[in-house]
């Protein structure tokens, strides 16, 4: 009994001795590249068409009251909203002069922001630089200077590469028709198809396609990106405006890639402004709408963000006014609701104020797989983000220093 209980230890002790040295020696080489996050913020300090502000990247993130205004801080115009793609964060407008087109903003581990690379397009007509990346290396944009083109580019080196030319496919000689374009408010990638709007507008000069639809409806085309064949036009009729001409693309694909997109309807401040959908699979509208004018009279859609069948977005509480002193941009006056997309039921978040319109800057947006709103209500000295919980919402960090928030985004940067 004794020698068998021996000579379990001792068999035993090989098994003891190995694990204790791998412990022992368990020592990992460090990681060469590690990952540094940093969350960048952008904020607007004053409310004219220059946009100008500042952009801080921040170590974790901001939470409490904030400044936006620190030692790396970039100041700079064109801060009124962004569009990043991954890990990369572009905007419309540079940084140096609001001109327009395509720049990208560089972050280093130091925490210190720069404008980086410009891709210069027409400076005068509105929407000039409205872009879609598809990938690393290609994407595709709209510039004034040839209207029934698509240019494509290069994301990671900022360059032009091609483009492609629609004139055939798409322009119009109906009188009254001042200015035609191709992807100058909407342009989307889903499925190896190129989604882009085509515009017929009556303005001319610099207000060229600025709510100016001269037909009833709104077109896009679909481009197959593999040949860049003209394959149809889709049109949905009874509405107008689609989209914008800043960095909010006021389009979002949910979760199992159904595409919804806005109209701001016929005129600046709304009328026949509805939500719009493209199911996954799809290249043509979808039997499905919402109708702002079936919500209340006067009012527009201005942001979309979809997520596993839910829609964010804001509507306002009174009829909107333009001009100087009109309420649609700087009064707060809108409210933000989740729309359930099958049933279109909707319901108020709940813990947040009375809005501002989002504008360039995207309404609400997921950050840290949590979905946030851009809450800017300055009569209750409320401007940063908040965070989405259930059907209510909390503060998640207020920016008291450098102007209105119009971006958060977390990236990560090389050491």
């Amino acid at each position: 009994m004794k020698s068998g209980l021996i000579k379990m230890a001792l068999w035993c002790l090989p098994a003891a001795v190995l694990f204790a040295g791998c412990s022992k020696n368990d020592n990992q080489e460090p990681d060469p590249d590690p990952v540094i996050e940093k969350y960048v913020v952008i904020t607007m300090s004053e409310n004219t068409l220059t946009k100008p502000g500042y952009a801080t990247a921040f170590d974790s993130k901001p939470s409490g009251n904030i400044s936006n205004i620190a030692a790396g801080t970039l100041q700079g115009m064109g801060m009124g909203g962004w569009r990043p793609y991954k890990n990369w964060l572009f905007k419309m407008f540079n940084t140096s002069a609001n001109e327009k087109g395509i720049e990208r903003l560089n972050v280093s581990a130091a925490g210190i922001v720069t404008s980086g690379d410009f891709l210069k397009t027409n400076n005068t007509i509105n929407g000039s630089g409205n872009f879609v990346v598809q990938d690393e290396t290609s994407g595709f944009y709209w510039d004034a200077d040839k209207p029934f083109m698509i240019q494509r580019f290069n994301p990671t080196t900022l360059s032009r590469t091609g483009e492609w030319d629609f004139e055939a496919d798409v322009k119009k000689t109906d009188e009254g028709i001042n200015n035609q374009s191709i992807g100058q408010h909407f342009l989307a990638v889903k499925n190896g198809k190129l989604f882009a709007d085509v515009h017929y507008g009556k303005n001319s000069g610099a207000q060229s396609g600025m709510f100016d639809d001269f037909f009833s409806g709104i077109y896009i085309a679909v481009i197959d990106i593999a040949t860049g064949n003209y394959e149809k036009t889709i049109a949905y009729d009874n509405t107008g405006g689609i989209a914008y001409i800043n960095d909010n693309e006021m389009y979002s694909f949910d979760t199992n890639g159904d595409l919804y997109l806005l109209t701001q309807g016929r005129s600046a401040v709304g009328g026949q402004s509805k939500l719009l959908r493209i199911k996954a699979a799809a290249t043509d509208f979808d039997d499905w709408e919402i109708n702002m004018d079936d919500i209340m009279t006067g009012g527009k859609f201005v942001s979309i963000f979809a997520d596993n069948g839910k829609l964010y977005t804001t509507i306002p509480t009174a009829a909107l006014t333009g001009g100087p002193t009109g309420n649609i941009n700087f009064s707060e006056i809108w409210e933000f609701y989740v729309i359930d997309a099958a049933t279109k039921a909707r319901t108020k978040i709940s813990g947040l104020p009375l809005v501002t319109n989002p504008g360039a800057a995207y309404g609400a947006q997921k950050l840290d797989d949590k979905i946030v709103f851009r809450v800017n209500a300055p009569t209750q000295n409320i401007n940063g983000y908040y965070e989405l919980n259930g059907t209510g919402a909390t503060s998640l960090f207020n920016v008291t220093e450098g102007g209105s928030v119009s971006g958060i985004y977390k990236i990560e940067v090389d050491q």
